[in-house]
């Protein structure tokens, strides 16, 4: 996809010193460990308002609230692929594995290789996730057909059926052991109805929003076959209602991690602001501000 776009020629060094980004850089077990347990904060609340007041306007807002929690350990699991969540490294192993990648049921070890060559090869034919935007800009028709397949559960099911196409039993116990505990903790609660919504949330909702932080990362990038980062990733500047429900964690602010991938997430929009006061992004459309804006340029005109 070419892009006109000028840009201008300010340098990272230009915009960011040594010591800011040695400081950004810090990774601390106690904020690591924060981010982490407001996530499983916000998914017991979410089990918890369903089941203490079950009707159709708290089973909806708890379904939407676990999707966002899905991601957010989807996030948990990439960040600790960096090792970049927690500054001990077993900590990130254990919170990767156990709990990241449990929760959405991937190994990983097996994430990171995947991921890595992403950081690797990006802006080029051969990044690994390029297929998953491959197309865009597209037609609203088509962008409106994707999303039709993923709210009525067609690309949850597909994925959740090859996820337990001849399982390695053993990558599977992270999983298992998550959702036995989970089962127990909802049935000690008196609402075992409730771990129906974990899959109500991962079937219906957690693909459409897993399309969104696609889209947003690289889809509407201006140029995905640049190796400058400003042309071939993009971030959403998210509200705070965006940030609960699909943009936890701080994963909006992707072109801040492909710059500099040791930064932790608790830190990303510190990054970013500094950054764009300095005037980085002049000249760029590699900034969206809230996903509104950001679909808008995965429409292509006409």
């Amino acid at each position: 996809m070419p892009t006109s776009i000028p840009g201008n020629d300010k340098a990272l060094s230009d915009c960011l010193g040594r010591a800011e980004l040695r400081a950004l850089s810090k990774t601390t077990n106690w904020q690591g460990a924060l981010m982490l347990g407001g996530d499983i904060l916000l998914l017991a609340t979410a089990f918890a308002l369903a089941v203490a007041w079950p009707n159709p306007l708290t089973i909806v807002l708890a379904i939407l609230l676990i999707a966002g929690r899905q991601l957010s350990f989807a996030i948990v699991m990439h960040d600790c692929a960096h090792n970049a969540l927690f500054r001990t490294r077993w900590l990130n192993t254990i919170a990767g594995n156990w709990i990241g990648g449990a929760a959405v049921d991937v190994p990983l070890q097996l994430y990171r290789d995947y991921h890595l060559d992403h950081h690797r090869h990006a802006g080029t034919g051969k990044d690994p996730d390029q297929v998953l935007v491959k197309n865009y800009p597209v037609t609203r028709d088509s962008l409106r057909r994707k999303f039709v397949r993923d709210l009525t559960g067609r690309t949850g099911i597909r994925e959740v059926l090859a996820a337990w196409r001849a399982p390695d039993w053993k990558a599977k116990a992270p999983h298992l052991v998550l959702h036995a505990v989970l089962i127990a903790a909802l049935a000690l609660a008196g609402g075992l109805w409730a771990y129906a919504l974990w899959w109500v949330a991962r079937i219906f909702v957690y693909p459409a929003i897993m399309r969104l932080r696609n889209i947003g990362e690289h889809g509407v990038a201006p140029d995905r076959y640049d190796p400058e980062p400003r042309l071939n990733t993009h971030t959403t500047v998210a509200r705070w209602f965006e940030r609960l429900l699909v943009a936890p964690n701080h994963v909006n602010y992707h072109l801040e991690h492909h710059m500099f991938a040791a930064v932790p997430p608790y830190n990303l929009p510190k990054l970013h602001r500094l950054l764009a006061q300095r005037g980085y992004y002049e000249g760029y459309t590699c900034i969206s501000h809230g996903y509104r804006e950001m679909l808008g340029k995965a429409v292509r005109a006409g």
